[in-house]
Formats: C-alpha cells, structure tokens, sequence
C-alpha cells in the first residue's frame, strides 16, 4: 500500500511538473514570440555555470594519478549537483524550445536556413537514433533529446541571436577563466595539475582551471579568444584585461591542440581581413619592389630549410627522439591508437549501426580495461564505433557540408566561419566536440559554427537581387507601353551577403 501511494504521488508530481513546464513554455513563447530574439544566448552561462559549481564542489585533486589512463577519474557527485544539473537542463531545453516554436510562428518574416536545419536533423538521426534503437546494444535517454533541441534552435538563429550568442559566449568564457585562475592561489589543487611532466618547460603545472580537464580548458581558452576577436569590448582596458586572462590560461592549460587551433584562426581572420590589401601591395605593377623584395625573401627562406634538412642528420634525431618516453607517447598519440584499435574492432563486429550509445560507458571501460577511455579520441572513430557504417557515412556528409558552407560565408563572416570550422576539425582529431548523446562545453564551437552560418545564410537570402520588371509588372496596367529605362530593367547585379558588424 504504502509503494503504491508513493509511486501514484512520483507519478503526479512529474504530471504536474510537466504541465508546468507546458504552461512556462506557452506563456514565454506568448511573451517572446513576436521578438527576433529570444534568451538562447543564456545556455552559455547556464553550461559553464554547471562545470564550474561542479569542479568547485567536487573537492577534486589535480594530481597524475588524475590524468592517467589506468584510474578512473574522481566520482564526487555533490548533493548539490543533484538539484543543480536538471535546472540547468531545464532551463536549457525551454529557451532553445522557444527559440524553435517562436522561429515556426515568424516563418514568413524570417526564412529559415533550411538546409542547415535539414543537414542537422539528418546527422543527429544517423548518430544518434539509428544506433539507439538499432544498435548492438540499443539504449534511449531523454539525454538525447538536448542536442536536437539545442542545435536545431541555432540552426534557426538570426542575425540578431548570433550576435547575441558570440557576446554570451565571450562573456561566460571569460569570466570562467578569470574564476579558475582566482581560485589558483587559494586552493591550487583543484585547479593546478603540478605534477605535469610533458610540456614544453619542465616543471611547468597545468592549468585545468574550473573545467574538467586541462584539454577543456584549452578549447574555452582558444573559443573565448576567437569571440573576442569577433565581438571585442568596447573599453579599451577590459579588452586587454580578457586578451591578457584568455592567452595566459591558453598557454598554461599546455594543449598543443589549442595551441595549434588558435594559431591557424588568427592567420585565417588576419589573412581575410588584411589579405586583399596586402596582395594589392605585393602586385602594384606601380610599386614592384615590394612584390620582388618579398619573392625573393620567400626563395632565400627555402633555400636555407633546404641547407639544414640536408646537412642536418635529421635521421638519426628523430629515430633518436622516438627512442625516448616523450617520443613513445608522440608515436602512439599518447596512448589513443589502442583506443582506435578498440574501436575498430566494435565496428568490425556491428558494421551498420555500431555498437549503440552505452559503448565507452563505466561497464565497457571495466570490460577492456582502460578506466578512462571516456569515448573513442576521435570523432570519426567513435562515431564509426557508436553509430557503424550509418553514423559515419552522416559524420563525413554533415562535415562536408559545413565545410562548403564556411567556405562560402568566409568573406561574409570575417573568416570567423572558416576560423571555427578549422577548430572542429582539429578538435575532432583527438576529441568528440560533434558527440550528440547529452551536453557539454564540447558543444560549443559546434553552436557557435550553427549560429554564424544560419545567420549568414539568412543575411545571403535577404541581400539576393529582386527583378525589378517582376515588381513593376506587379503594379504596372497592362496597356502600358512605357519605354525600357534604368528603372524597370531586370537587375543582374552580383549576390552580397551582409558581413558581421563590429
């Protein structure tokens, strides 16, 4: 009696929640549905706001023993974190459901951007679907339900919401950033790894700051830096006080991934804002010596690389690097090929549709003994893992796909498009960012690239010539037999995309 009068008030409690939420969503959507933009800029905050509370009250000890691939990683599940972590999915899941109906109610004022949206839906249904109900070891989750939510909201944003959201974004980055490195001197244990030994400088720590990891870390330093070269501050000293957190927690979280990702965007948003320029220069036929002076700086350059490559004995130095602990790590990519060698085995046995969601769970960790193989270090390889034949073949036409559309919005974009895309793909390389089974800060960069492009492609809609012999011969009587002019003549001008505004 008494099971079952706690199961029938479980049971009305979820009921009345759930309406609720119903009447919450309904009276926001009234409130915002008439507004270009809504509060999807807040999943920012809300995200790192999570991470933070949670590595803060994890009590956490930032030592080797954290980082090796032989423990499992600490479980220190606040009570806290209980309460904590379905409000923040809430509030997730109902600005970005708002977004959506809001976007469906303002379909005639606003074209969406169908084929990302159409693009999207299909790569979440052949990773994520398709191996949760016809996996090896098919499982559904709730959990699975955010990234649709989240990515088809971004893939309806505006001009307005992008806007919006590189701000947050930049915000909530920096402001993680400056926590992580406050909390430094108070309790350096749960945000310094001090027994690093594989940087660059020996004995330099490890800044994982108040994210779980210092690879995390790295990718929020790199993505806070990349909003702020889009979105800088207005105040000259708050922009330098973000520049100055953003590259030191960029140098001391030591990710070479980051390191490299940064590098490659600046080059790319320096050589689309200044490139045009700087060829003009070089190919002044009024001034040659510029363009002779660089060619032949260029030639000198190779001929040099060409002198210490041949003399060198590079041979010998790197058989003699590979020989060392540092070199083993650098050849077996720090142990991530016996990662891919297991995840090519699942393939090999469940070739379509992978092994389902719960590979790389706690109980497949235990079972090939790797306690910290969280997921497959590597995009392609955990979704051919995961997903089989059909979550991979979505991966590589959903990748394609958003790298023609970057390529197509560069110079509308700022080189911002193209900039973030060449950080997904590198973050692929040893991370999942494009993992869709719940939520994350990996999610970020994927976000951001859905928000500039839709926005971009609504901006390209609206900007596309109209002919102005369809709108005259709208307004026009038929007996008219005015002659051709300027005016009415069908206009051929070129297609211009509105670029970001500063």
């Amino acid at each position: 009696m008494h099971n079952a009068l706690s199961t029938l008030v479980m049971v009305g409690g979820a009921m009345l929640a759930a309406l609720l939420a119903s009447i919450s969503l309904a009276g926001t959507v009234h409130v915002v549905a008439r507004r270009e933009q809504g509060y999807m800029q807040f999943i920012f905050h809300a995200m790192l706001f999570a991470v933070a509370a949670g590595s803060l009250l994890s009590g956490r000890d930032m030592t080797s023993n954290f980082l090796t691939e032989e423990q499992a990683l600490p479980d220190a599940t606040h009570p806290l974190m209980i309460l904590l972590q379905p409000l923040v999915s809430l509030l997730i899941l109902g600005v970005c459901g708002e977004r959506v109906i809001a976007h469906w109610l303002q379909r005639h004022k606003v074209p969406p951007a169908w084929l990302i949206l159409i693009a999207f839906i299909g790569f979440w249904t052949s990773t994520v679907a398709a191996p949760a109900l016809f996996g090896a070891h098919p499982q559904l989750s709730h959990d699975d339900l955010y990234p649709l939510v989240i990515g088809v909201a971004a893939s309806l944003a505006s001009r307005v919401e992008r806007d919006q959201g590189l701000k947050a974004a930049r915000d909530a980055i920096f402001v993680f950033m400056l926590l992580g490195l406050l909390v430094l001197p108070i309790s350096p244990n749960i945000v310094l790894d001090r027994a690093y030994t594989q940087g660059l400088i020996p004995g330099l720590p490890r800044l994982a700051g108040l994210s779980p990891h210092p690879v995390s870390m790295g990718l929020l330093s790199q993505l806070g830096l990349l909003c702020l070269m889009a979105r800088p501050y207005q105040r000259r000293w708050l922009n330098r006080l973000a520049w100055t957190v953003g590259l030191t927690s960029l140098y001391l979280a030591q990710s070479k991934t980051a390191w490299l990702a940064f590098i490659l965007c600046l080059v790319t948003l320096l050589a689309v804002d200044r490139g045009p320029a700087a060829w003009r220069r070089l190919s002044d036929p009024l001034r040659p010596a510029v363009g002779m002076a660089t060619l032949v700086g260029v030639m000198l350059g190779v001929m040099m690389l060409a002198v210490v490559l041949i003399s060198g004995d590079f041979g010998d130095r790197i058989s003699a690097f590979i020989n060392t602990p540092e070199g083993a790590q650098l050849t077996s990519l720090t142990g991530r090929d016996r990662i891919w060698a297991i995840a090519l085995d699942e393939w090999q046995r469940n070739p379509v549709f992978g092994y389902g969601p719960s590979i790389w769970d706690e109980a497949f960790r235990a079972s090939i003994g790797m306690a910290n193989a969280t997921h497959g270090h590597n995009q392609f390889m955990d979704t051919l893992s995961r997903a089989g034949t059909v979550g991979a073949t979505g991966l590589t036409l959903y990748a394609i796909f958003l790298l023609l559309l970057s390529l197509r919005f560069t110079r509308a974009t700022q080189g911002l498009s193209l900039a973030l895309f060449l950080t997904l793909v590198l973050r692929s390389i040893s991370e999942v960012p494009l993992l869709m089974f719940g939520y994350s800060t990996e999610m970020f960069i994927h976000v951001l690239l859905l928000l500039v492009l839709a926005a971009a492609t609504q901006e390209a809609h609206r900007a596309r010539p109209i002919s102005t012999n369809d709108s005259a011969a709208s307004i026009r009587p038929r007996s008219s037999t005015a002659p051709s002019t300027p005016l009415n003549r069908p206009s051929h001008g070129r297609l211009t995309t509105a670029r970001l505004q500063p």
